[in-house]
C-alpha cells in the first residue's frame, strides 16, 4: 500500500451540532460508526472513518458540533475539534440547507480553517421546490465565495458522488496511516458503548440523554454469543428512575434495542445487562471524565 501514487490524508468533517456531520460520514463509508440522532450534541468523541480503495486511503473524521462550552465536557469536546483542524488535509465544513448562511457565519469565522474546503450544503432532500433550492444554494456561495460547494443529502445520497470526487482529487500523496482492514480508529467497546447512547437519545427525552454516559464495564466472547455489561452513567437519582421506568420497562426497552444494534453490528448473538449509576455533577469532574474516556 505504500507504492509511489499512493495517495492517504484525513478528511475532517466540520459544523455546528444538527447539521447532519455524522449521516454524512456514516453515508460515505457505507457503515454507521457514528450515532446519529435529531438531538443536538448528540456527537461527543472524535471518531475517525477509514475508507480504503485502490491506491487510496480517505480518513474521514467526524468532530463533535460546534457549541459555547457550558461543562467540562463541553469543553473537552471542543478540544477535540482544535485537534481536528490540526491534522486535517481537507475540512468539509457542513451546514444544514435550512440555516441561514448568516447564522452560521459565527462557526464557520470561528474555525480558521488554514487548509482546502469544501463547503457542503446538507440536507437538500427537505427543500422540493428546486427554485427555493437553488436559491438558497446561491446565497450560500455568495456569502462565502472563497469556497467550492457541493449541495449534498446524506439522506438521499444526493450530490455524494461528486463530493466524492473532489476528495479524492484532493489528497495529498502519502503512505497509508492504518492497516487496510482498519474501519476505525476506535475499539469495539467504543461503538457498543455509543448504541446504547444512541438508544437513550431515541427513547428518552429533555434532559436524560444530555446527562449519561455509558460505560462497558466487560466484554466477554463466547463460542456463541458475547457477553457485554455496561454501566449508565446519570447525574441524579430522578435520572435513574425514568432510565429504569415503572417496573423496570424502560431499561427492558433500552436493553432490547442496544442489543438489536449491537448484533447488528457484530453479527452475532448478544447477552446483554445494562446498570444505572447516580454520579452527580460528573460532567464538571475532572476524574469522571478522565474515568469515561474523555481524557483527549
Amino acid at each position: 500500500m505504500n507504492n509511489s501514487g499512493f495517495k492517504a490524508g484525513f478528511v475532517n468533517i466540520f459544523g455546528p451540532p444538527n447539521a447532519g456531520k455524522s449521516s454524512l460520514m456514516n453515508a460515505l463509508l457505507g457503515e454507521q460508526l457514528a450515532i446519529v440522532s435529531p438531538k443536538v450534541q448528540t456527537t461527543r468523541h472524535r471518531i475517525l472513518g477509514i475508507l480504503n480503495e485502490p491506491g487510496m486511503q480517505i480518513i474521514f473524521s467526524d468532530t463533535p458540533g460546534i457549541i459555547e462550552p457550558k461543562y467540562k465536557l463541553h469543553q473537552k469536546m471542543m478540544l477535540q475539534v482544535k485537534n481536528a483542524l490540526e491534522d486535517a488535509d481537507l475540512a468539509l465544513l457542513i451546514s444544514d440547507i435550512t440555516e441561514s448562511p448568516e447564522r452560521f457565519r459565527t462557526v464557520a469565522e470561528g474555525l480558521h480553517l488554514k487548509v482546502p474546503t469544501l463547503l457542503l450544503i446538507n440536507k437538500t432532500d427537505l427543500i422540493k421546490d428546486q427554485n427555493l433550492r437553488a436559491q438558497k444554494i446561491a446565497t450560500y456561495q455568495a456569502a462565502f465565495p472563497e469556497w467550492d460547494l457541493v449541495p449534498v443529502s446524506a439522506h438521499s445520497g444526493e450530490g455524494l458522488d461528486t463530493l466524492m470526487g473532489k476528495v479524492r482529487a484532493a489528497l495529498p500523496e502519502a503512505p497509508a496511516y492504518f492497516p487496510d482492514d482498519d474501519i476505525s480508529d476506535r475499539p469495539t467497546r467504543f461503538f457498543v458503548a455509543e448504541m446504547v447512547r444512541e438508544q437513550i437519545y431515541a427513547l428518552f427525552q429533555d434532559e436524560i440523554p444530555y446527562h449519561t454516559a455509558v460505560i462497558i464495564q466487560s466484554f466477554e466472547t463466547k463460542p456463541s454469543l458475547d457477553v457485554i455489561k455496561a454501566e449508565i452513567i446519570v447525574s441524579r437519582e430522578t435520572q435513574k428512575m425514568i432510565l429504569l421506568g415503572k417496573g423496570g420497562k424502560g431499561i427492558k426497552e433500552l436493553g432490547i434495542r442496544s442489543r438489536k444494534k449491537m448484533e447488528e453490528f457484530l453479527q452475532r448473538k448478544v447477552h446483554l445487562e445494562l446498570f444505572v449509576k447516580v454520579r452527580p455533577k460528573w460532567r464538571d469532574n475532572e476524574a469522571y471524565l478522565r474515568e469515561y474516556g474523555y481524557d483527549k
